[in-house]
């Protein structure tokens, strides 16, 4: 026997199946809605793994192709790794329960969802998020739990609640909003530019949407709920931290701490924990958790300065930005290129431009997104934070971080018909100390006005941190967080824009939730700062995309063609349009609306295709001059093509004003002539002079 629950959610019915499958994981939810089905699992390891300072919680979103009614690609024809779909989507899950799970719990936990049919309509990602909230609060693993996640879209200007994977791609609004019973606790979105107030009023609509579910959760775990287990806390004994305060006072800690110099606040507390370590080489037990008790005493230490008298260890005001600087054209050769710097954070982005048909292709269950014309990466080498560790490729903080960035930029990009390239932004992380994102995204704007991509507005980012006290209004909100004050403080608020609005937003936090009046300041805060940005920063740098591509950059024009005519220019096997490429040294793309774009970096080569291409698609004009090759000599005449696959006769007597009587005395194979089209002979055919177009 199982236990079925249904709650009716913006218009459809959730279904919750308890006991129905998976019955050894510690908790699990068989997750519908309309046809989309998920199975959501909570598991934790039976004791706590050794030798760590962390909670080792993995969250794992796995798309089966089968829910879409797919064959994997590829020769294998197995899901492979996680795509970035799913590593995204792992990510929003994990940043809302994370914070909710014992700090000082040491188990393993993986929280496991599968899709396991796609229903258009029911976007599998949030069903996942809801089941992992259920399948953990059901459980018997600590959580102080539950919470839930409402997805907006806008359509029209109107909000759309839980939209369908199609209003959820064309919408001007992508937000995700996870709560717990009191506050909000997680922040996702990407929007078309939508005004701070309007933001603020979708988040608590979906806040007020999320209060329903829980308490529809409540309902499951009052009824099938397990009881919590109890753990081995590998919390810091208080009695430590008491003999440490005798070793090393609070007035030293602040000293070594307080200094806008990343490297030499860590040279300062690597000297006091080996002053400690000395004094405790007597104490195994007090050794062993050592580096997590320095952390925490530092942490202390940050969070009483800043909250009690708004001192940062930088020194700067609470709604201060570390000095600035930016510049363009730093990398010769490349499309385009810029540099940002934001105290101990520097990037470097560099931006490439393709012909469309470089434009990524996705392979993934939502039937609207099979290809991607926008694409950044972003890399974290780990001399950028002075450590050293051999490169295994971008794991899921980089294609977060690229993924944030990417999405910050999308709705100031010119149309594929404005602006017919693919693009690809890379940000190389030179130096970290806080927030690279928010400086990938504001080099990246910069990077593609310098590569003459015309983008609608300019675009930057910035970050927020918060430290709080006992209570809701004891609260100290820290503009442009250093890396210090994201480790120890309680917020993480990411905000990128224009000066017209909102394009992207990604809130971590580390507490239970956030006030309304802690996310209205941050989101003022981050719109002050990101203003600031662009005018004392960006603008002098590049106050506007430039008019053209750059030297090295591939150069596309464009026409438009009758889709009908599109099999004579692509020709019998791709005969036609290869033969143009090979000899022209160009690309082609040709959609299936007659769109036809010719790309190149020498511009005689393109002007060439782009006359063939005409010329093969508009029909012959009686008076006309064309240009062609002798391709064929015949006794009563010649035949020219004028474009591959295009051809025209001259008839003897039509070659010269005097007597011919060999084709062959005036003409060759291979010659270049202009022939006048004389239009129809007696018997319908096309007519070619080369004597009437002298």
């Amino acid at each position: 026997m199982f236990k079925q629950y249904t709650l009716e959610l913006a218009g459809r019915t959730l279904r919750v199946d308890i006991g129905r499958v998976a019955a050894q994981a510690n908790g699990a939810a068989l997750m519908h809605y309309g046809d989309t089905v998920v199975l959501s699992t909570a598991t934790a390891s039976k004791e706590p793994r050794e030798g760590i300072d962390f909670f080792p919680l993995s969250v794992e979103y796995e798309e089966k192709m089968y829910a879409a009614g797919k064959i994997p690609g590829g020769f294998n024809k197995r899901e492979g790794k996680a795509s970035e779909n799913a590593i995204l989507t792992s990510r929003v899950i994990d940043r809302p329960m994370r914070p909710l799970f014992p700090k000082d719990y040491r188990n393993d936990v993986t929280l496991n969802n599968m899709v396991m049919s796609v229903d258009t309509e029911c976007r599998p990602e949030l069903l996942a998020m809801l089941g992992s909230a259920i399948a953990t609060s059901i459980s018997d693993i600590p959580f102080d739990g539950p919470c839930a996640t409402t997805q907006i879209g806008l359509i029209d200007g109107e909000f759309v609640v839980n939209p369908s994977q199609a209003q959820w791609q064309e919408g001007d609004l992508q937000l995700t909003v996870a709560s717990t019973k009191q506050k909000v606790i997680m922040i996702e979105a990407g929007a078309n530019v939508v005004p701070e107030e309007k933001m603020i009023e979708a988040i608590y609509m979906a806040h007020d949407i999320n209060q329903t579910i829980i308490a529809f959760i409540e309902k499951i775990v009052a009824e099938v709920g397990k009881e919590k287990h109890t753990y081995v806390s590998c919390a810091v004994p208080q009695e430590m931290f008491d003999e440490m305060k005798k070793i090393v006072t609070p007035e030293e800690m602040e000293v070594a701490v307080f200094t806008d110099d990343k490297q030499t606040r860590e040279k300062n507390v690597d000297a006091i924990t080996e002053k400690l370590k000395e004094a405790f080489a007597e104490n195994e037990e007090w050794l062993a958790v050592l580096g997590e008790a320095v952390y925490q005493y530092e942490k202390k230490t940050v969070r009483k300065m800043i909250l009690k008298d708004h001192k940062r260890p930088d020194g700067r005001a609470i709604n201060q930005i570390r000095p600035l600087a930016a510049e363009v054209d730093i990398i010769p050769r490349v499309h385009g290129s810029a540099m940002f710097t934001r105290g101990q954070t520097q990037i470097c982005d560099v931006v490439t431009l393709a012909p469309l048909s470089e434009a990524q292709k996705v392979d993934g269950l939502d039937e609207n997104v099979t290809t991607k014309r926008y694409i950044h990466h972003y890399n974290f080498p780990s001399y950028s934070v002075g450590e050293t560790k051999p490169s295994r490729g971008p794991g899921r903080r980089e294609i977060g971080h690229g993924a944030l960035a990417e999405r910050a930029l999308i709705p100031v990009l010119p149309s594929e018909t404005e602006f017919p390239y693919a693009i690809r932004a890379v940000s190389e992380t030179f130096e970290s100390n806080g927030s690279t994102s928010m400086a990938s995204t504001c080099a990246s704007c910069m990077s593609l006005m310098a590569a003459g991509v015309p983008l609608k507005a300019m675009v930057a980012g910035i970050s927020c941190g918060l430290v709080t006290g006992d209570t809701d209004d004891d609260y100290v909100v820290l503009t442009d967080i250093q890396g210090l004050e994201d480790f120890f403080g309680d917020m993480d608020f990411k905000v990128t824009g224009t000066t017209e609005g909102i394009t992207a937003i990604q809130m971590d936090i580390k507490i239970h939730g956030l006030t309304r009046p802690i996310v209205e300041e941050a989101i003022r805060r981050t719109r002050e700062a990101r203003l600031f940005i662009m005018d004392t920063c960006m603008k002098p740098a590049i106050a506007e995309p430039r008019k053209t591509v750059g030297e090295y950059a591939p150069k596309i024009i464009q026409t438009q063609i009758d889709p009908s005519k599109i099999g004579e220019v692509v020709g019998q096997r791709g005969k036609v349009i290869n033969a143009i490429i090979d000899e022209c040294g160009v690309k082609i793309d040709i959609t299936d609306d007659g769109f036809v774009s010719v790309c190149g970096v020498e511009q005689a080569g393109m002007d060439k295709a782009m006359k063939y291409i005409k010329t093969i698609v508009e029909d012959f004009k009686e008076g006309t001059i064309y240009e062609g090759k002798v391709v064929s000599i015949k006794e009563f005449g010649a035949f020219v093509e004028f474009a591959p696959g295009k051809e025209g006769l001259v008839h003897i007597s039509k070659i010269s004003n005097e007597r011919v009587n060999m084709v062959e005395d005036v003409l060759t194979l291979g010659d270049q002539v202009k022939c006048k089209c004389m239009g129809k002979d007696k018997l319908g055919r096309l007519s070619f002079s080369i004597k009437d177009a002298q």
